[in-house]
């Protein structure tokens, strides 16, 4: 039997911290979900296609395993496509107290309504202090973000901001 995690995120855009959480996940279990997943408490910068596209292409830039599935999720219960796919795991990357107190409540639900439980996983420190809305902010402002975000998604936002 197979152990199957979804690493959630809206991932408006995924960055490197991100990746990092996905990769190592993968080390971890035998299949990977990447979900991206519609937050109604934000204002998104990409469409769910956009930043599924997005990493899909930087997935296959850094070579990670074949076991590594993307997808959006944009209705219903982020337990619900867990129990569709078989997955029993939520990995969240957490970078600070104040994530761990705003995932605690949600992994304790999540654990009540379906039995999924939820895995926190520190990041690289090299990635710690970088988020996507520090991102978006930067890239807003004409600022470089490739250090902080995949080369695909540098190149997106750049072709973008172009024109």
């Amino acid at each position: 039997m197979s152990r199957i995690a979804v690493v959630p995120g809206s991932f408006d855009p995924i960055t490197l911290g991100h990746l990092d959480v996905i990769e190592r996940a993968a080390n971890i279990f035998d299949e990977i979900h990447v979900v991206v997943v519609h937050n109604p408490g934000k204002t998104a910068m990409l469409p769910i296609a956009q930043r599924v596209s997005l990493i899909e292409q930087a997935v296959a830039d850094r070579a990670l395993p074949s076991s590594i599935r993307v997808t959006g999720w944009s209705v219903g219960l982020l337990v619900d496509y867990c129990t569709e796919v078989g997955a029993t795991v939520l990995v969240k990357g957490v970078r600070s107290q104040v994530d761990v107190a705003y995932e605690t409540p949600m992994a304790i639900v999540n654990r009540n309504l379906a039995g999924v439980e939820t895995v926190f996983m520190l990041p690289d420190p090299a990635h710690a202090h970088v988020s996507s809305s520090l991102v978006r902010q930067v890239a807003s402002l004409g600022g470089d973000v490739a250090p902080y975000v995949p080369r695909a998604v540098a190149e997106f936002l750049e072709k973008t901001r172009d024109g």
